[in-house]
């Protein structure tokens, strides 16, 4: 359900004087009272005196939406930062549509909005941006099976669809002027997910998205393709109502001062984007078929087991299908065996009676995986925490530890991922590994095995959660065909 509009109305009285007295007329010479003074709160002070950031935005992979431990998307936990900046909560609200999403931002109805906003030349006449946080392009999207179109000419030989109130829009009445024959429809409805959705079904041909949206989307619709960019690189950034009020706007601005010199915005950028290059269009085609295949037999064992580990059940099915791909009858060349693929040292050390059977398996896993998420140190938070868990569980802690002292010998930070990552690989050269407490190890296995994981449960969140388009629309049935 969409959150309830939350509308902030400042009311300031003003008590108007009359003329002063003349002094030593008696007709008038009389005391007079000085009106109160009325202080002004600006936008700033009015949001620390709440205790309430009340920002608009819109649900989306790249925005907002639920995960596994609760609401993330990289514009979420910019927001939540900024709230903890200036010391406060954070409401969000999620109009029906975008164009509601700008609207509401010009009329002042929230603080501002983070929501994807692309600023373009006809935006900033109209509304106040941050500086930029992200740098993207605008992509024509058409289906595989398809001609893919080369040029702004072919897409007048499909229907192409865009999202209304859209930087898209305008940059296809730009491109109108000197291509007259460029049609295309509008929708005030669905959002680009939403059209990317209807393209996978063949129900229109071209869309345009954003570049980080369709990196993101594209796991779960993997015959989408990119044709072609339509325009130059274009910045996201925050917009805020043009107002004489500049107080929560300059902070604002401080505040992203702040993280590009601390670097938390290069680590917010990887946490949501680092993790999609890995996995091709036949693995996820591969996992959709498993998903609805081989998941069903085993599902309600891994919500068995998170609800013993408090370990979301999403995890560990991912967990289960970076090892065996969901087979229970998996057996490695080194002799592991089982849905989460445990040694006979590991499961004996766990006292899994037998991991060939699936519950013992899967509930000798999640008691692993609880066990290595212990041993990283309390000051570690989510989600790097589960991350290093992870990587623990792939290489070992030991050599976990050793690649978090050669990130600290490096200048970076050793807990973060994303500066652990960069340091893992390097346990495979003499120079560092020599210098290591456990030596050699294969330190670019646990890079790859934290990152298919962390798309599998992306993928895991779409397809249990993400049912808007798919209850509305009836869902093709799953062949090799259309996914």
């Amino acid at each position: 359900m969409y959150l309830q509009r939350f509308f902030i109305i400042l009311l300031f009285l003003f008590a108007s004087a009359c003329d002063a007295p003349q002094q030593g007329d008696p007709a008038t010479d009389k005391t007079v009272e000085k009106p109160p003074n009325v202080s002004f709160i600006n936008q700033l002070d009015r949001v620390k005196k709440t205790g309430i950031l009340t920002v608009l935005t819109r649900y989306d992979p790249t925005t907002y939406y639920e995960a596994a431990d609760g609401f993330t998307g990289l514009e979420h936990d910019l927001v939540q930062l900024f709230a903890q900046h200036l010391g406060v909560k954070a409401k969000f609200i999620i109009p029906d549509t975008f164009t509601q999403i700008l609207q509401q931002t010009q009329s002042g109805k929230a603080d501002f909005a983070a929501a994807g906003i692309s600023v373009t030349e006809e935006r900033k006449k109209q509304l106040l941006f941050s500086p930029p946080y992200h740098k993207i392009r605008e992509q024509v999207i058409y289906r595989s099976g398809t001609k893919r179109p080369k040029n702004i000419s072919d897409l007048s030989n499909g229907i192409i669809e865009l999202v209304q109130g859209t930087s898209h829009i305008e940059t296809l009445e730009q491109l109108q002027k000197s291509n007259p024959q460029l049609q295309w429809l509008t929708n005030n409805e669905l959002d680009t997910d939403g059209l990317l959705y209807l393209i996978n079904a063949r129900l229109i041909d071209y869309t345009i998205a954003d570049s980080n949206q369709i990196t993101l989307i594209r796991r779960f619709y993997p015959k989408l393709n990119v044709a072609f960019d339509i325009g130059p690189p274009r910045h996201l950034a925050w917009a805020f109502q043009k107002s004489t009020d500049t107080s929560l706007y300059v902070e604002a601005n401080l505040f992203f001062q702040k993280i590009k010199k601390n670097k938390t915005l290069k680590q917010l950028l990887e946490r949501h984007y680092g993790h999609t290059r890995h996995i091709k269009y036949v693995g996820h085609c591969t996992f959709r078929l498993h998903f609805e295949s081989r998941l069903p037999e085993f599902q309600y064992l891994f919500e068995q087991a998170s609800e013993k580990y408090a370990i979301d059940w999403r995890i560990l099915a991912a967990i289960s299908y970076q090892e065996s791909h969901w087979n229970k009858s998996a057996v490695s060349p080194t002799g592991v065996k089982g849905l989460m693929m445990l040694t006979q040292a590991t499961a004996n050390q766990l006292k899994v009676k037998d991991r060939t059977k699936p519950k013992d398996s899967i509930f000798g896993g999640a008691l692993y995986l609880k066990q290595r998420i212990k041993k990283i140190p309390k000051r570690i938070q989510e989600p790097d925490r589960t991350w290093l868990a992870l990587a623990s569980y792939n290489i070992g802690f030991g050599h976990l530890e050793d690649a978090r002292i050669i990130t600290q010998k490096l200048g970076k930070n050793p807990d973060k991922w994303i500066d652990v990552k960069q340091a893992l690989p390097l346990l495979t050269k003499k120079q560092w590994y020599s210098q290591t407490k456990h030596g050699y190890a294969r330190g670019k296995e646990p890079v790859l095995y934290v990152d298919n994981i962390r798309s599998y449960i992306d993928l895991l969140l779409w397809y249990t959660s993400h049912k808007d388009i798919e209850e509305s629309t009836a869902m093709p049935s799953l062949t090799l065909d259309n996914i």
